[in-house]
């Protein structure tokens, strides 16, 4: 079964001396080079990336983290995935342990309210909002 396939990275299943001619053969070129984590498969092609778009006060706690970055991403989960891969603890500032997105946190697609099941399309821009209260 090619690499890609399992799950594992170029590296670790090339260290294997058992490959078989076809595993590699069978590996889709955009993956014969390089190391990273192998991205998702929809339909037979990588993710198509959407646009993001983070309230300040929330990449204030990430240093390096822009405003405005894009993210392959087919629903919102997977668009918080891909954030909290390039900023550890992210995901806990959106999410909370149900996992939902959290109570003072908003996430708009489109112009609607979205929750983690919501299905991005290719070039969507996503807003996440911090919700404003008071008393």
């Amino acid at each position: 079964m090619p690499c890609w396939k399992m799950g594992s990275s170029m590296s670790e299943c090339h260290s294997s001396k058992s490959l078989d001619a076809e595993h590699c053969r069978s590996t889709p070129a955009s993956l014969a080079h390089g190391d990273g984590p192998l991205p998702h498969f929809t339909h037979g092609s990588a993710l198509a990336t959407v646009v993001v778009r983070l309230p300040g006060v929330l990449v204030d706690l990430f240093p390096g983290a822009p405003r405005k970055v894009e993210v392959p991403a087919t629903t919102v989960r997977d668009m918080v995935d891909e954030l909290d891969k390039r900023w550890p603890g992210m995901r806990d500032r959106i999410c909370d342990s149900r996992p939902a997105i959290r109570k003072h946190m908003n996430v708009f697609v489109e112009g609607e309210r979205a929750t983690l099941k919501t299905k991005l399309r290719p070039g969507v821009e996503v807003f996440v909002l911090t919700a404003i209260s008071g008393g």
